[in-house]
């Protein structure tokens, strides 16, 4: 049977890559189905802000009138002007179990990047790392998080199988538990009791009702925080307002924190979600009909969070501002429904964040895989 990657053209071309999951995943009792609506909204290349400076191509291969696997072409333009690079990316990477299929498909990314003139080709991101992003190596026997792909065994045998494709960046999540809080170094606890005497700087909570002005805040301290990261890319306040109004229902004031100075300078920030994948794992992928009465009543019951973001400007890293917002996470998880969670992904070259995340007693618990495909 002849195998055949094009590009998406039709509304129902979109709807079978969106859907294609489904079959992909059947045997995969761990699998959250992500929202139909919510993909058809991110994929929208009028809604989506990223394609405000960016481009992508949808890929279907296809056999015997059939789907068998998906993938994205995408350059970021914003990505490579910040990098001065001519990376390429790909994404929403999905296939049977067929090394023929996962090639065909990697291929037509290939070609449509170096079209474009990038000289290498990088992912899985969907679109960007701040996404969904690399293919699962280690945590199968976990459920997905929230924004956190779920992948079947051979998919890294499938992508390492390919030509010319190698690693190039592993994912973390760190597990923390408030049970762990023993295994926290006291320097932790000590650090955080001084942030505020010795410094001047003060912990708060954010308030959804003040979301704008807070936005402003978050995207300085990220811009700045995680500037020399790996992958980096600047978001902009679009983007920011766009992300902010899908997750609006899903946050959490006793979860979202930052730390101040005296004068009102916001100079660290920490976001952590409730893992609402408990609730989505129920819907199936639909809102209409009853969806949205199994999201109300089964929100109030999630008992896992999710640590998305943690960063403090480069200039108040001595202070202990990481160690109060721990400390804080700590507070929060003894008093909530949420007694423990995830902290991540982070970056396995963030040695910092590492040490930090050990230092708080955590342990690996999922590993996300980046490659990259350079272009002779």
């Amino acid at each position: 049977m002849t195998l055949e990657v094009r590009p998406v053209r039709s509304g129902g071309e979109l709807k079978r890559f969106i859907r294609l999951p489904w079959r992909i995943y059947r045997n995969e009792p761990l699998w959250v189905p992500p929202l139909v609506y919510e993909r058809k909204r991110f994929l929208d290349r009028r809604k989506n802000p990223f394609f405000k400076h960016g481009e992508a191509e949808y890929f279907l291969a296809w056999r015997d009138g059939q789907v068998v696997g998906r993938i994205t072409a995408q350059v970021d333009r914003d990505f490579n002007d910040f990098h001065q690079n001519r990376w390429g990316m790909f994404g929403f990477f999905e296939s049977e179990d067929d090394p023929e299929v996962a090639r065909a498909l990697l291929d037509a990314a290939d070609g449509w990047l170096r079209e474009r003139g990038r000289d290498r080709m990088v992912g899985p991101m969907d679109f960007t790392l701040n996404d969904e992003s690399g293919i699962v190596i280690e945590g199968f026997d976990l459920p997905p998080m929230i924004k956190q792909p779920y992948h079947p065994r051979y998919y890294q045998a499938l992508v390492e199988g390919a030509p010319g494709m190698v690693k190039v960046q592993d994912l973390y999540m760190w597990n923390l538990e408030v049970t762990d809080r023993e295994q926290v170094l006291p320097i932790v606890w000590e650090l955080a009791e001084k942030l505020e005497p010795e410094h001047g700087i003060k912990l708060r909570h954010l308030r959804k009702k003040d979301l704008q002005a807070e936005l402003d805040r978050f995207l300085e301290v990220y811009n700045i925080a995680w500037s020399t990261n790996w992958g980096f890319v600047p978001i902009g306040r679009e983007e920011m307002e766009h992300t902010a109004k899908e997750m609006k229902p899903i946050l959490d004031e006793d979860w979202m924190m930052a730390c101040d100075t005296a004068d009102g300078e916001t100079v660290g920030i920490a976001l952590t979600v409730p893992d609402v994948n408990q609730v989505f794992k129920r819907m199936n992928g639909r809102v209409l009909p009853i969806g949205w009465l199994k999201f109300l009543w089964y929100k109030p019951r999630v008992d896992r969070v999710r640590v998305g973001f943690l960063g403090v400007k480069p200039e108040y890293q001595h202070t202990g501002i990481a160690a109060a917002m721990y400390a804080e996470h700590y507070r929060q998880a003894a008093r909530k429904p949420q007694g423990g969670g995830e902290m991540g992904w982070i970056l396995e070259s963030n040695e910092a964040m590492n040490r930090g995340m050990e230092a708080m007693g955590g342990r690996i618990v999922k590993r996300y895989r980046v490659y990259e495909r350079l272009f002779a």
